[in-house]
């Protein structure tokens, strides 16, 4: 007979900490349900009580979606700033670099 739990992990990153919540959770949980699982919005208010933004294993994935056994889902932040702008304001910033040293 299969057993009707299985083992899922939650996790949630700050810049420079990483946390981890190891559940065992019966199939059919839901992403959302495994992030209300962990606690990790009542530990960290900032995320809020609403819905938040997860991956599994790094591909963006629904709050309804079932979950497997052994699948990792990853609490998303939100970006501070623009991954293209960032890179633009980079590339200025190194031919200013540049043009001061000749």
């Amino acid at each position: 007979m299969e057993d009707p739990n299985m083992a899922v992990q939650v996790v949630y990153a700050l810049p420079d900490e990483q946390f981890v919540c190891d559940l065992t959770v019966p199939a059919g949980t839901t992403v959302r349900m495994a992030v209300e699982r962990s606690g990790f919005q009542q530990r960290f208010p900032e995320m809020g009580s609403g819905a938040v933004e997860c991956a599994v294993f790094g591909v963006l994935a629904a709050a309804d979606q079932p979950l497997h056994p052994g699948d990792r889902v990853e609490i998303l932040r939100p970006l501070l700033a623009d991954p293209k702008v960032r890179r633009r304001q980079s590339v200025v910033q190194s031919r200013q670099a540049a043009r001061r040293q000749h």
